[in-house]
């Protein structure tokens, strides 16, 4: 190769790679991954893969279970709004929900962000959230992925895709074999949104001629993009110390897609439905102005929204003030839903009332 060709040669920062830009962001994030160590990770980064010890946890029978999601079009939200410090707590969320309602422990966490042009700032705030979330879960965040892909993203786009594995011992699986008929159905209070639904919420934003700089009509002195960021809660912990103290959670159901419609029956036996009272659902009211702004009706909005109840927690009639009273205890607000009932259709959800929209 000639001289000319050497001092006029391309480099990876010319193709839009910069690798200083990437370890950076590396430094950056150590003590923010730090902050999430618990026992069975020393939650180190930087090396090929992630190391989890099982056997410091204490388990004896574990069974291993894993999830993964991203956080959809609220990423759109976060960007046209600049304020990227919460996405990772909804990232965290959607996976670390999931486990839990199969009974199990969220243990650790991986992330992957793809953009563009890696922002270092950005991408550092993304993770900042990310580790907020992974201590809310009491999950270590191990490792992940920073991609940077030149032509794959416009300007300032990012995505965000999250890898969350638990365990939980064998016999404590949810749900159990003995959910049926006359087993009590409560809620669990939403934080608003959360996750879902951000293709019909930017549309109705759009329909209402607003940016998410405005004030936002349904949260005084908040502006609409703060407000729609609220970050997905995270049940893990409260649920976690209702199953170890009382035993009683026969089933959980995490409302996300699909909202009660298509959630709750996951999560239920051949013969029996679930019996829910939209009068009881304490809609938020970001729900109600999503509602009376586009004209959605309610079969919509169960189905596609959480609607201001984001977990949903099956027990014995028994058992169910005591189960209630351990998760008010740890910091949730608890409604009584309704029931099961015998249903010789397909699990479904049966509703009765209105929400308050």
């Amino acid at each position: 190769m000639s001289d000319d060709n050497r001092r006029n040669g391309l480099t990876y920062r010319d193709a839009g790679v910069d690798i200083d830009a990437g370890n950076a962001l590396v430094e950056r994030i150590k003590p923010l991954v730090k902050a999430t160590r618990r026992v069975g990770a020393d939650a180190d980064i930087g090396g090929f893969g992630g190391l989890f010890d099982l056997k410091a946890c204490g388990f004896k029978d574990p069974v291993l279970v894993a999830a993964n999601d991203g956080v959809g079009t609220k990423l759109r939200v976060a960007i046209e709004a600049d304020r990227h410090d919460t996405v990772g707590i909804d990232l965290v969320a959607m996976s670390v929900n999931d486990l839990v309602v199969q009974g199990a422990e969220p243990l650790f966490f991986l992330d992957y962000f793809a953009t563009g042009k890696l922002s270092v700032d950005t991408a550092a705030s993304v993770v900042a959230g990310i580790a907020d979330g992974c201590r809310q879960a009491g999950c270590a965040l191990i490792g992940g992925e920073t991609a940077e892909m030149p032509g794959m993203y416009a300007d300032g786009d990012y995505d965000l895709a999250g890898f969350a594995v638990g365990a939980v011992e064998r016999g404590d699986i949810l749900p159990k074999p003995d959910v049926g008929a006359g087993d009590v159905i409560l809620g669990l209070a939403s934080s608003g949104v959360h996750s879902n639904g951000y293709s019909l919420v930017r549309k109705v934003v759009e329909r209402a001629g607003l940016s998410y700089a405005d004030p936002a009509p349904f949260a005084p002195g908040t502006s609409l993009g703060a407000a729609l960021l609220t970050p997905t809660r995270i049940y893990v912990k409260p649920l976690l110390a209702a199953l170890r103290e009382t035993g009683a959670i026969k089933a959980l159901a995490h409302v996300t897609g699909g909202g009660f419609v298509d959630n709750i029956p996951r999560v239920l036996p051949a013969g029996t439905s679930a019996a829910i009272d939209l009068d009881a659902v304490p809609a938020l009211p970001v729900f109600g102005w999503l509602a009376r702004t586009a004209g959605i009706d309610q079969a919509e909005m169960v189905r596609t929204f959480n609607c201001g109840i984001g977990m949903i927690v099956v027990t014995a009639a028994a058992d169910a003030d005591r189960v209630a009273a351990v998760l008010s205890r740890e910091g949730e607000t608890v409604v009584r839903l309704g029931s099961l009932v015998a249903d010789e259709a397909r699990p479904r959800t049966l509703f009765d009332g209105s929400l308050s929209l």
